[in-house]
């Protein structure tokens, strides 16, 4: 299959630029908000708890709230990069375009991970201020990194997709995807919980990722990290799946 790369890097470029234009909303204000977690949770509520693991609290959180970033800003970067197009109606002069659907998914996906890896690494940079920080699989961090931004940028993607309006594309963050990284043990480690609470927090995929960062750290984790890694290779067939279907029948597009 031959890959028209003009057209592939007009969209990316496009979506970058638009990353450019609002910087401030863009970095500084998940920047300004993990600090602040930082602060309250490393600084002063890690005073009063002990060592996770034989890791300070606050630097036991980190890889959680590392997390928590990738998957609110991979989601909404392209739930928001392919909804804007429909609201405007400039959907369709990518659709008149020789330009194929994976063309398309690829370019908007590739820059949304783009600029959740962007200020993924100023976060992380940010977190060495605050705490003390030691990454003992750098390699296995990255890949991390880049699967779990990728992948839900391509979730934000199908979200943008379905969704008709700002409310509809606004339910899955606010209501699911943050509660869920809160409760996928982000903050606190799952031997902490009492054992129901531990069996229901198994159903919660998102706790297999944090551990699975979490590991390539500090090398501790309440899983296996093959479970993390197999998670997240199971949502992302999933994921492209789904908007393969969407896209040929040009679901919430065309009609």
């Amino acid at each position: 299959m031959k890959i028209n790369f003009i057209a592939l890097r007009a969209i990316y470029l496009h979506e970058m630029d638009r990353f450019r234009r609002t910087l401030t909303q863009s970095l500084l204000s998940p920047v300004l908000t993990t600090s602040l977690y930082f602060i309250v949770f490393g600084s002063v509520i890690g005073n009063y708890v002990e060592k996770i693991d034989g890791i300070s609290y606050g630097s036991y959180i980190v890889p959680g709230l590392l997390m928590l970033t990738l998957l609110t800003q991979s989601i909404s970067n392209t739930s928001f990069g392919i909804f804007f197009p429909k609201f405007n109606g400039t959907i369709y002069e990518i659709l008149a375009a020789p330009i194929s659907t994976f063309e398309i998914v690829l370019a908007f996906v590739g820059a949304g991970a783009t600029k959740t890896l962007i200020v993924s690494i100023v976060i992380f940079i940010t977190s060495l201020f605050f705490v003390e920080v030691h990454v003992k699989y750098p390699l296995l961090m990255i890949f991390l990194l880049i699967i779990v931004a990728f992948t839900f940028a391509l979730f934000g993607f199908l979200i943008g997709l379905m969704s008709s309006d700002f409310e509809q594309m606004s339910i899955i963050p606010t209501l699911f995807i943050t509660p869920m990284v809160f409760l996928g043990g982000s903050l606190y480690s799952l031997d902490m919980l009492p054992p129901f609470w531990q069996t229901i927090t198994y159903f919660n995929p998102v706790v297999y990722l944090i551990n699975g960062l979490r590991f390539a750290f500090y090398g501790v984790s309440d899983f296996n990290i093959w479970i993390s890694v197999g998670t997240m290779f199971l949502f992302l067939t999933i994921c492209i799946t789904v908007v393969s279907v969407l896209l040929k029948k040009g679901y919430n597009i065309k009609s």
